[in-house]
């Protein structure tokens, strides 16, 4: 089976290359950024799964925090990014509809505290790192801290990136008591206890699980597409099992793991594949949502709830 895989998927890859196949392939620009999660997109890519199914693909790592902006400007149709985050989006304005679960956390985000910081309750009045509102590594510091009896305006917010989160504890920057970063900038902080310890994750908290999407004129004119980028997943996650040493260091590249880190990092999440992904919407997604726009509307993130039973179209995972 992996054998026949794998020449298949080069054959549509070469039959791209010489233009004798999907001669009129609709382009489509999709907005990630380097989490692990997101890998199996980028592998759909490389791999020529994309152009197997009649799209021509561009993906730009866009900060979470502004991938809304390059979605409202035309630049680019689709984007992955957590589920909380499209409920800020359509918040905001941005319209957009989620098409298929990507992924789900399961120790792939966490919070990092510096020595005699014991409990999440220790962190009223401390100071935490962690992204710019309306992103994952935020959303998750205010779920935890409400998950404990706390708010964000308990702490004081520096807002760094993942990787910047990341790199202050290991460095032990003043004035920073803990920071909320997810693979592989946590596997970094794993590797070096000396520099903080890992006090929760989604292990503890399970919040965060990554969806694709695109905007609603897109899939009305590109219905098609929807499917075929949707399919290009499924066919990816299949490519990752039937040949996980390839699949790691095509994914590890992109993100200058080896294959052999991009492993490790990968263990600590779930990729979801299409049974998953129709049991997700069947009904977690909605009541996820509807709980994430009640905390996210507490925590003055967001305005108002949009119409939430627009947030997501499954007809392509079916």
């Amino acid at each position: 089976m992996k054998k026949s895989l794998i020449a298949g998927l080069t054959t549509a890859a070469a039959l791209a290359l010489t233009g004798t196949a999907h001669a009129q392939d609709t382009k489509v620009t999709i907005g990630i950024s380097g989490w692990t999660g997101f890998a199996p997109l980028t592998l759909a890519l490389q791999a020529g799964l994309f152009k197997k199914q009649g799209l021509d693909v561009t993906i730009k790592k866009i900060p979470q925090a502004t991938r809304h902006l390059a979605i409202a400007s035309g630049d680019i149709q689709c984007a992955a990014t957590t589920v909380e985050t499209w409920v800020v989006w359509n918040a905001n304005g941005v319209a957009t509809t989620q098409i298929f679960q990507l992924d789900k956390s399961y120790g792939a985000d966490g919070m990092v505290v510096k020595p005699g910081i014991n409990s999440i309750k220790d962190l009223k009045g401390k100071t935490v790192a962690a992204d710019a509102p309306g992103t994952a590594p935020y959303f998750g510091l205010a779920w935890m801290l409400a998950k404990n009896g706390l708010s964000i305006k308990d702490v004081k917010v520096v807002n760094l990136s993942p990787q910047a989160a990341a790199n202050a504890m290991i460095a032990g920057t003043d004035g920073i008591d803990a920071a909320m970063t997810y693979e592989p900038y946590l596997g970094a902080v794993r590797a070096k206890p000396e520099a903080g310890k890992i006090i929760a994750t989604t292990l503890d908290y399970p919040m965060v699980m990554d969806t694709f999407g695109c905007t609603p004129k897109f899939l009305a004119d590109n219905a098609k597409a929807a499917q075929g980028l949707t399919n290009a997943y499924f066919e990816a996650l299949d490519m990752i099992k039937a040949d996980p040493k390839k699949s790691f260091e095509i994914m590890g590249a992109d993100v200058k793991q080896t294959g052999e880190a991009f492993e490790k990092s990968q263990a600590y999440l779930r990729w979801q594949d299409k049974a998953a992904n129709q049991k997700f919407f069947a009904g977690e997604h909605a009541a996820f949502s509807k709980e994430a726009a009640d905390l996210l509307l507490a925590a003055g993130i967001i305005r108002q709830i949009p119409d939430l039973s627009k947030l997501a179209d499954a007809r392509f995972v079916k």
